[in-house]
């Protein structure tokens, strides 16, 4: 289990690299870009704010803040599309939540 006041960006762009996006930025937030889908990702440790825009999001953070988050930003019902992606110190890492976007 990694340091919880540490945001896990480097797992972040790891998965993102290896998914084929192209990263730009730096810091806990970037963005990753493939074809026509453009995603901004924070990685975040837990009480982190959480932005109140965007398209789609990806937050990255830790296997034990992650389902505190989803209930954070299912509280929240923000303007966009998100996923939340648990990760720890091995390479998984597990998609939490991806809503589905109802009209």
């Amino acid at each position: 289990m990694g340091p919880v006041s540490i945001p896990p960006i480097e797992q972040a762009r790891s998965i993102f690299n290896e998914l084929g996006y192209t990263l730009s930025g730096d810091g806990t937030e970037f963005r990753a870009e493939r074809e026509w889908k453009v995603v901004h990702v924070t990685a975040t440790a837990a009480e982190e704010t959480i932005p109140n825009s965007g398209s789609l999001r990806c937050f990255v953070t830790y296997r034990e803040s992650a389902e505190a988050l989803v209930r954070r930003l299912s509280d929240l019902k923000p303007d966009y599309e998100w996923a939340v992606i648990s990760v720890d110190d091995s390479d998984d890492y597990d998609v939490v939540h991806a809503p589905s976007m109802t009209a």
